[in-house]
């Protein structure tokens, strides 16, 4: 086999592969005619018109609510994971695992959350 003949054989496969992409978000693009983001259509039109996004596809601001509704998730989970490793230490001096404690999140967990995605949450020491 030469290095000719791998060519075309390697387009292929790429072409294929852009194939197979194309597919894949364009079934995503019509899942999202019929999904209905947690976060209502008025609050994203709102806050793109407040950054000058000027767009009347539908299923691309549907995407975008999405987007944020994952990034509002995630933060809502490393903030109760962090909530749960705080309180972690009070559950092992209260009994073990036989004593229940909930776990309630501060703004200190909800901060710590932040910072890993690069969000300065932290009031400024007047505050305090």
């Amino acid at each position: 086999m030469s290095a000719s003949d791998a060519a075309p054989e390697s387009s292929k496969v790429a072409t294929d592969a852009n194939a197979r992409k194309d597919r894949t978000l364009a079934e995503f693009l019509l899942m999202l005619d019929d999904f209905k983001p947690l976060i209502p259509s008025e609050v994203t039109d709102y806050y793109l018109q407040r950054v000058g996004f000027d767009c009347e596809d539908e299923r691309l601001k549907r995407l975008l609510a999405l987007a944020a509704q994952k990034f509002v998730s995630d933060i809502a989970a490393d903030a109760y994971s962090h909530a749960r490793i705080r309180s972690g230490g009070a559950r092992n001096k209260a009994g073990g695992a036989a004593a229940k404690i909930k776990t309630v999140l501060t703004m200190d967990d909800l901060t710590a959350a932040l910072g890993e995605y690069g969000v300065n949450a932290k009031k400024p020491e007047y505050y305090l």
